[in-house]
């Protein structure tokens, strides 16, 4: 008689702002998981309809002896996140390791559209993807073939909808949450003014963007894409060398000014989810006109960038997953930070300044290998910001989460010894 399935116990720290990490713990749960929560702000509170709910009051500087005091109490196999960089999440991340417990990292999806990674250990430039293109080919032999997009619906108005929600509910009940700390570095309200002065310039964003786009077309000169990225993304911040977007748009047309042949253009693409705190625009016509290429620099705010890429000679970017975009449509690309899809025959290996004359193409079944053996190891098909979406992520992760190698529970007398929670620092726990 088979062995019925092992009871993991699941914690769930901070989620995006929505019902995902909600769903997916009621599904846990259904499936005889244990399943708790911390929450850490009055957002995390309103999106989370289970029991055994704990908040965190106290200061972050007190979060990993809280946090290994929890983890031993209730047994927990595995921790469940959205992003592995957020303060609070890197010093569970150590935490867990310590204790070998297991962490699931959530993120946007390595390949796009479609695709949600959720990781064991770490995402990004924290990843313990192989950087051997042999090793993918080898380990891609008896996978499936990469099936074709499905094109699953997401809501821009859904997504804003909800992180109003989140937000409203965070400021609501900061009293309730003396010592939160937001990992953004604006206060919301300051983003959604720059949202609102954004979407009040939508219209004439639009009639730019068909401008440049016929300016492109009309020219049939080759064009290089260099996809800026936010500002404020751990990417940026943490898995590159740059300290923002402004530095890496220096770094950037300074090269293409000095490197580029002289019937090139460069694309500047503007981030579809940038908050419009900054005019991204107007700074790199700045840096165009300082290096003396403001005719061959193009600035498209809307648009869609996966024909844009297609169409280019070449993609620059630091980590951006349009790079796999253009990977897939076999068109070269440089990558300037940490990025998982930076493998030998993938992306090019050379300098920035050398790949401006010389864009070498992806080995296209280095490539293909790379994307099934993702898709295999840490992809889930779903999104984030539509019912088709979420049930489709609920029922992959679940099945990925089952599959994945359970956490230990047993933990040493020496990690027990070292448990000081601070009085008070918990509610409900």
């Amino acid at each position: 008689m088979p062995k019925p399935p092992v009871r993991r116990q699941f914690l769930f720290l901070q989620g995006l702002a929505g019902p995902f990490f909600g769903r997916l713990g009621k599904a846990l749960a259904q499936a005889g998981h244990g399943v708790r929560r911390v929450n850490f702000n009055g957002g995390d509170r309103l999106f989370w309809p289970l029991p055994d709910a704990i908040d965190y009051r106290g200061r972050p500087g007190d979060w990993p002896d809280f946090l290994e005091s929890l983890l031993v109490r209730h047994g927990i196999t595995d921790i469940i996140l959205f992003g592995d960089c957020r303060p609070m999440h890197r010093a569970a991340v150590a935490v867990a390791r310590d204790l070998q417990v297991q962490v699931h990292v959530f993120e946007e999806g390595y390949i796009r559209p479609d695709w949600v990674t959720i990781e064991v250990g770490g995402v990004n430039g924290h990843s313990t993807l192989p950087r051997d293109p042999d090793w993918y080919v080898e380990a891609a032999r008896d996978l499936p073939a990469y099936g074709p997009d499905v094109g699953i619906p997401s809501s821009f108005r859904r997504r804003a909808l909800e992180d109003l929600a989140y937000n409203f509910s965070q400021m609501l009940t900061a009293w309730r949450f003396p010592h939160q700390k937001t990992h953004r570095p604006w206060h919301p309200m300051v983003e959604y003014a720059g949202w609102a002065w954004r979407l009040s310039q939508s219209k004439r964003a639009r009639q730019r963007a068909a401008s440049v786009l016929q300016q492109l077309e009309a020219a049939a000169r080759p064009y290089f894409v260099f996809p800026l990225q936010l500002d404020c993304d751990y990417q940026i911040r943490l898995h590159s060398p740059f300290r923002g977007m402004q530095p890496a748009i220096e770094r950037v047309l300074g090269s293409f000014a000095a490197h580029a042949p002289e019937d090139a253009v460069l694309v500047v693409k503007e981030h579809p989810l940038d908050n419009g705190l900054v005019n991204w625009r107007r700074r790199v016509m700045a840096v165009a006109q300082a290096h003396g290429i403001a005719d061959r620099v193009l600035y498209l705010e809307v648009g869609d960038v996966g024909s844009l890429v297609r169409a280019s000679v070449g993609v620059v970017t630091i980590n951006s997953t349009t790079g796999t975009l253009a990977l897939a449509s076999g068109v070269p690309v440089i990558t300037l930070g940490q990025a998982v899809y930076d493998l030998r025959r993938v992306t090019f290996q050379g300098s920035l300044d050398a790949f401006w004359a010389d864009p070498t193409p992806p080995d296209a079944e280095v490539f293909d290998a790379f994307r099934r053996v993702v898709v295999s190891r840490c992809l889930v098909r779903g999104g984030y910001f539509s019912e088709i979406g979420l049930d489709m992520l609920v029922r992959g992760s679940v099945a990925r989460l089952e599959q994945a190698q359970q956490g230990h529970a047993a933990l040493g007398q020496a990690a027990a010894d070292r448990l000081r929670m601070p009085v008070g620092a918990v509610a409900g726990a």
